[in-house]
Formats: structure tokens, sequence, C-alpha cells
């Protein structure tokens, strides 16, 4: 890849034409039977996990989606999707995934109900939930990067709502429960359906019909969901060349579509090779739920302020720890201490190298 400094002001494009770093690439093998992978162990009942109320959901919580409602609109995506482009070399940072990492630690999801601990170490922890499971690698190295594309907030402001620097920072356009842009919003599909009418695409007769700006059976692709992390780092991986499958890529780009994979709306959106497509997005999001119960309880006995100003390296041990103390297990194995900080990441850098995301990348 081509070297150069990376720019340091967070909103500095740089354009280069970087040559491709694949060599030897694998591609992997896909299970034939798709049934065949199940779910990591529950700690929650599954109708216990995604639960929003106005009255028991976080006041946050109920501002954010209120926010998504009213600003996530066809222009708002079309002016993102200038922002954060690929094209013509363009990109806003050369960094390594675990670079990426650092950068991510003190980011907590002001969407998610269930999900008060870094973003960081949930994707550890869904990676590893994975792997015990023995499921394919690529499905393992998408569980590490899923939510990885909210480092927009590197280069976002609370305006676009993509603030990660503030506590209580807007945060409307880097996660939560995503729906189509362009057509009308599913009452029975999405969170808080009460604030629809807020959206000012609901008031334009282009876009408030069932379908919208599309044509019917347009296919997945062509819809324009509420941009978003998802969005985000699909783009950076396509970007990079990286040869994760393109099932993997689908997890990645819809796997906050709760509407569609979740609810079933949008059918009428569909081609026929979207619903297989949406079996791997229904069955990564049951690793992405489920957390182990005794990493709250390492939370609580470890200071992650301590993080703030860490090498990349260090971050790491750290991390390492951490998911040791929740007794993770691979084959009966249990993944603990010194065997943890020699075992787990070289095996996630084995990873990014097999799908060409070892070296620097463009964000």
């Amino acid at each position: 890849m081509h070297e150069e400094v990376a720019p340091t002001h967070k909103h500095d494009i740089k354009s280069t034409k970087t040559p491709s770093n694949k060599k030897h690439l694998i591609t992997p093998h896909l299970p034939t039977d798709i049934q065949s992978i199940q779910t990591n162990s529950k700690t929650k009942a599954q109708d216990e996990f995604r639960s929003y109320n106005a009255t028991e959901t976080p006041e946050r919580v109920v501002q954010h989606y209120k926010d998504m409602r009213m600003y996530q609109t066809v222009e708002f995506y079309n002016r993102m999707e200038v922002k954060y482009s690929f094209e013509n070399g363009n990109y806003r940072r050369l960094m390594t995934i675990e670079e990426a990492f650092v950068q991510l630690e003190n980011y907590i999801d002001a969407s998610d109900p269930d999900l008060d601990l870094p973003n960081l170490l949930h994707l550890l922890q869904t990676a590893e939930g994975i792997r015990k499971a023995n499921h394919p690698d690529w499905l393992q190295l998408t569980g590490l990067l899923h939510d990885m594309g909210k480092i927009m907030f590197l280069w976002g402001n609370g305006k676009d709502g993509q603030d990660g620097y503030s506590p209580d920072g807007k945060q409307w356009a880097l996660d939560g429960d995503t729906f189509v842009m362009g057509c009308q919003i599913p009452n029975d599909a999405v969170v808080f359906p009460e604030f629809n009418e807020l959206n000012p695409d609901m008031h334009d007769p282009k876009y408030n019909t069932k379908y919208g700006m599309y044509a019917p059976h347009c296919g997945l692709d062509q819809l324009k969901f509420a941009w978003g992390h998802d969005e985000y780092m699909h783009r950076m991986l396509v970007a990079n060349d990286c040869s994760i499958p393109r099932e993997g890529l689908d997890i990645i780009r819809y796997h906050s579509a709760y509407p569609w994979h979740d609810k079933g709306a949008y059918r009428h959106l569909m081609k026929s090779e979207d619903y297989e497509r949406e079996k791997w997005v229904q069955i990564f999001n049951k690793f992405d739920l489920y957390l182990c119960a005794h990493f709250y309880a390492a939370l609580s006995r470890l200071s992650l302020v301590m993080c703030r100003d860490l090498t990349p390296s260090l971050t790491i041990e750290l991390l390492v720890s951490i998911l040791s103390s929740c007794h993770l297990k691979d084959e009966g194995n249990e993944l603990r201490g010194k065997k943890m900080q020699e075992e787990l990441w070289p095996y996630y850098r084995g990873l990014l190298e097999k799908y060409g995301l070892g070296e620097k990348l463009k964000w």
C-alpha cells in the first residue's frame, strides 16, 4: 500500500491511487446447510432483548430515534454519500484495523437499551462467540468488524448526528435501527412509529407511498437505508478490495435493518435472491445480541479510562484481560491470561491478512 502520513485534521481528505494489497487470496467455503449455524449461549430470553417503549426505554434512546425519524431523509443520505465517498481514490485517513479499534475504545452506543459497554469490547465478544461455535472464519471476522463503521465520528459532528466525542452527543447517523429512505416508513416494523410523521419525506408525494421512488422488486441493493455505520463500513471494505464473501458484506451492510430482517418489511421491494441473503443476517444477529453475563462483572473491575493514552498493543492486552475473565471457551478449552494474549489477537491478525485487511486501509 502507498505509505503516507494520515491526515491529522479530522475533516482532511486525501486522494491517492492505492495499489491492491491482496496476494494469494483464499475463497472461503460457505456451508451448504444454512440452518446448521446456531446461536451461542443466551443470557436473556430472545423477547427480552430490544424492548423499546416510551415509559421504560432510557430517555436518550427515545430521543435518538426521534432524531433519526426527523433527520434521516433522502437528501441527507445523498449528502453523506458524497462526504464519505471513496471514489477516485478519496479517503479520510489511513489506519490499520487495530489503530481504528483504539479510536473506538470510548465510543458508547446511544441507541441500544441493552448495550452500555464500549463497542470495541462488543466487537471482540461477538467475534469470539462465533469462533467458539466453530463457524466459518469469514463470519468470525465479520463479527469483529461489523460495528467499526462508527469510526465516522472522527469526521462527523452533532449537526449531522455523528458526534462521538461528547457524552451526550447526537449519534442518529452513526447507529440505531435503519429503515429505507424514499418510501413509506412502515408503522408496524419500526420502533416508536409515532415519530414517523416527523420525517419530512413522509410529507413529500415522491417518497410517502408504498413504493416511493423505487420500482417493485427492484432488489435490496437498490434501497437507501438510513445512513449509518453499516453503510459506511460496507463501502469502506469494498473500497479496500477485501475478499470477505458477499454474505459477510451483507451482514455488515444490513445488520441494523431490523424492520427488514426482523419484522419482515419491504418484501414488495425484494428480489427472490434477497431472501437467502436475509437468512445470513438473521443468523449473525443471534450472536450480535446475546452477550456474556460475566462481561459486565469484568467491566466493573477494570477502569477503561486507562485505555485513552495507550498504544494499540497495550490497549489490546487490556481488552484481552477483560475478555479472559468472561471465561470464553472454544471446544471446552478455556482461553485465559497468557494464552489469550498469545492466541486471540494473532488469530484475528491472521484473518485480517487472509481477507486482505492486514495493512493500513483507507477510511
